[in-house]
């Protein structure tokens, strides 16, 4: 008697991604996490769409348009990151995105370098570790080097009603 076994072929597929569901008023850097977790355009799209605020889209808006320009320097910013557990002390870019016009040119024009300067050292300061790192890039339009699923495309799709400037508009 001879026994046949017949071994079951298996195939390895990625495990599809989960759609984790953000608590209510998330951090942009959640949002943005999120996004980067999604495998198709239309996914991000409807992410960006779901989690719409306007301090999202201000920073959209300050990372992908050519019109909106930094009032602060390039490069590195030399602020202490809060340490404060998260959970606690940290402010949002939700809470603060108001105060973003004194960091591009024309926003608040009356405002001394040095004295924009160190009120964007304070703006990081106070914010939690990533939304201070996701200011940083954003002045610099940078965003996508860390959210690289973050693009202008996925981003003119997810909020049509957005008017761009002239490089970025077609």
């Amino acid at each position: 008697i001879t026994m046949t076994q017949t071994k079951k072929k298996t195939t390895t597929r990625k495990p599809a991604v989960k759609r984790v569901k953000l608590p209510p008023n998330p951090f942009i850097h959640e949002i943005l996490d999120l996004l980067g977790e999604q495998r198709t355009k239309a996914k991000r799209v409807d992410i960006l769409k779901e989690y719409r605020d306007d301090s999202l889209t201000a920073i959209l808006i300050w990372n992908f348009d050519d019109r909106v320009q930094s009032a602060v320097p390039d490069g590195q910013v030399p602020y202490k990151e809060n340490e404060v557990p998260v959970g606690t002390d940290h402010t949002s870019l939700r809470r603060e995105w108001k105060q973003l016009y004194h960091f591009i040119k024309g926003g608040n024009d009356t405002l001394s370098s040095l004295r924009r300067e160190s009120m964007f050292i304070q703006l990081l300061e106070g914010l939690h570790p990533k939304e201070a790192e996701i200011i940083c890039l954003v002045k610099d339009k940078e965003l996508e080097e860390v959210y690289p699923k973050v693009t202008l495309d996925v981003v003119k799709e997810a909020f049509p009603d957005i008017v761009w400037g002239e490089n970025r508009g077609s």
